[in-house]
């Protein structure tokens, strides 16, 4: 254990000397290394879909969830998408160096902000390989070092895409010490982690639960402990029931193992009856498992092959990840609004309406990281958002809230240039 918090601290220390030359590196470099990642992604992906092979074969044999297994699938064309969305912030403009907010002063001083990077990024996270890659190219290109510590489930994946990436950022002039990776997967070291705060500016922890909040209780340096997503989709009584079909159903079951997925369905009593039996049919043939009160099970009836559960109290606050849904019908869209806010987490939530005023008062009135109208929630995501990728999805208030890319890795500076300028 010693020699791998001696690891641990030497990797904090390279890292923020790392730090100190990517705040300077030129955008030209900084973008070609991400390009040398791109094409790395393609020329070794059958080296990482092996290593890959081997985490899925032990997940199977330790009897992994099925979410948990979605999450650490990598294949041909999540790669090919990896690499697409690595370019895609290739294209996007470099934040560091931004100069904002200029102004002189009646005494001359010239007063600016000028955007900065955060310094080491630490990211502790489960299951998703290609989190070593997303947060690895967003932290390059906006000047940040990074520390990566992913979990045992993922560790041969993790292993092969970070030293692919630290080869190819290194062969475009990044310091190779600017991307970290922790082998060793001892719990302890989470924990040695989270007390780093001389070398670490900010941990993001992508995971379950458990994990964020072992991050919010122990930090020392600021953290990003939001992200758990209790998703929510209301279908209106003005709501044009084809198109709320569509919406639910990909909200529910395009990945329901990831934290933008629908948890659950809230239906105005007015459509209800309409509504409730047509997705009922759509669900059977999906596998969706429906956890619902009273009124949606007297709505919805027996419908072979689905399977029909009474929801419980818990339900309704739970993060399902899985093929897993609340159903709820309430009366008014005041009902709809205070079950979000009783049991939401701040991630997702969207209305499927045509009454404008209700759309407008719904974006006003809820409080999340992304709120929509005629819309999956499935859409709340850094690509899908134009930032090229993500580091997390905040659920947080303050610095970042949402899918969080290269602007939300910076901070600023104040500077003040004067010609001799004293205080009286």
């Amino acid at each position: 254990m010693q020699i791998a918090v001696d690891e641990l601290e030497a990797s904090g220390i390279a890292a923020r000397a790392a730090a100190r030359r990517m705040a300077t590196l030129s955008s030209a470099i900084k973008n070609q290394a991400l390009r040398n990642v791109a094409d790395a992604l393609s020329a070794r992906r059958e080296e990482v879909l092996e290593a890959n092979a081997l985490d899925r074969a032990a997940a199977m044999d330790n009897g992994q969830t099925d979410s948990t297994l979605d999450r650490l699938v990598l294949t041909a064309e999540r790669l090919d998408a990896l690499a697409a969305d690595v370019r895609r912030v290739v294209e996007l403009p470099d934040p560091v160096g931004e100069r904002f907010d200029t102004r002189t002063m009646d005494n001359g001083l010239k007063i600016e902000k000028r955007r900065v990077p955060l310094g080491v990024i630490g990211a502790i996270y489960e299951s998703r390989p290609n989190v070593t890659v997303d947060i690895s190219t967003l932290c390059l290109k906006s000047g940040n070092a990074v520390i990566l510590r992913g979990g045992r489930e993922a560790l041969h994946s993790n292993k092969a895409l970070a030293g692919l990436v630290k080869k190819a950022v290194a062969e475009a002039g990044v310091p190779v010490d600017a991307v970290q990776f922790i082998e060793s997967t001892d719990r302890a070291l989470v924990g040695r982690m989270l007390q780093m705060r001389d070398t670490i500016d900010l941990i993001i922890p992508r995971g379950g639960q458990e994990l964020i909040r072992r991050v919010a209780e122990e930090a020392t340096m600021p953290a990003i402990t939001g992200g758990i997503g209790v998703c929510h989709t209301y279908v209106d009584k003005a709501a044009d029931l084809d198109m709320a079909l569509e919406i639910v159903h990909n909200a529910k079951v395009q990945r329901p193992s990831v934290c933008n997925a629908m948890d659950t369905l809230i239906v105005h009593s007015a459509v209800a009856t309409a509504f409730l039996p047509r997705l009922a049919e759509k669900w059977v043939g999906a596998g969706v498992e429906i956890r619902g009160d009273r009124r949606a099970m007297s709505i919805i009836g027996s419908v072979e092959g689905l399977r029909v559960v009474p929801a419980q109290e818990e339900d309704w606050s739970t993060e399902h990840l899985a093929l897993r849904a609340g159903v709820r019908v309430v009366d008014s869209f005041e009902g709809a609004l205070d079950h979000i806010e009783t049991y939401g987490s701040g991630h997702s939530e969207a209305i499927v309406t045509e009454d404008r005023e209700a759309a407008e008062r719904f974006l006003n009135v809820v409080d999340a990281s992304a709120v929509m109208v005629n819309v999956s929630t499935r859409f709340n995501d850094g690509g899908e958002f134009g930032l090229g990728a993500e580091v997390a999805v905040s659920t947080n208030k303050i610095h970042a809230r949402g899918p969080m890319g290269l602007r939300e890795l910076t901070s600023y500076k104040w500077t003040v240039v004067g010609t001799g300028q004293v205080r009286t």
